[in-house]
């Protein structure tokens, strides 16, 4: 994909959970993400004993993806009610003209008004299916999991809707 792909924390983190992290370098060869977003999924997960935190700190090592430093927030950014991490994750997704992966709705949604592109975590396995990365079978998996785990903060009922979107 030629246009960059920025993460917020929370695909990243559910994407460790399910042990799907693999499917962003298979789609996106690479994903950047701010320091906030760091010290938040893998840092503090970490500190907090929150495996998916380990699995995460694995893959990005392994790959070599380093956050980045996110200096400038845009006044319209900091003055919206969103946390550090998906502030500087729409500021660095505008710098770099990227698709921004992000679950959270109000960050979302500021995402849309500044122009970008957004994608979330079913959005990201949507495209997995769609791509031919992983089966019909497989998202059904997926979804249920998400729907299921209490861990993962995804609504059910959007798995559900989705799911019979795509696959009728």
């Amino acid at each position: 994909m030629s246009r960059p792909v920025v993460s917020d924390a929370g695909p990243l983190m559910a994407l460790a959970k399910l042990n799907l992290l693999h499917l962003l370098k298979q789609l996106y060869g690479r994903v950047w993400f701010p320091r906030s977003v760091y010290e938040e999924a893998v840092l503090k997960g970490i500190q907090w004993g929150f495996e998916d935190a380990h699995t995460l700190h694995l893959f990005l090592t392994q790959e070599g993806w380093q956050p980045t430093e996110v200096n400038d927030l845009p006044e319209t950014l900091a003055s919206l009610h969103l946390d550090r991490g998906e502030q500087e994750s729409i500021a660095l997704a505008i710098a770099l003209n990227a698709l921004l992966l992000i679950d959270e709705e109000r960050g979302r949604e500021a995402a849309r008004q500044q122009g970008l592109k957004v994608r979330g975590t079913l959005g990201v396995l949507v495209q997995a299916y769609r791509s031919g990365v992983i089966t019909a079978d497989q998202l059904r998996f997926y979804f249920r999991q998400i729907e299921e785990r209490t861990d993962i903060w995804i609504s059910p009922t959007l798995c559900r809707r989705l799911l019979k979107e795509v696959l009728g």
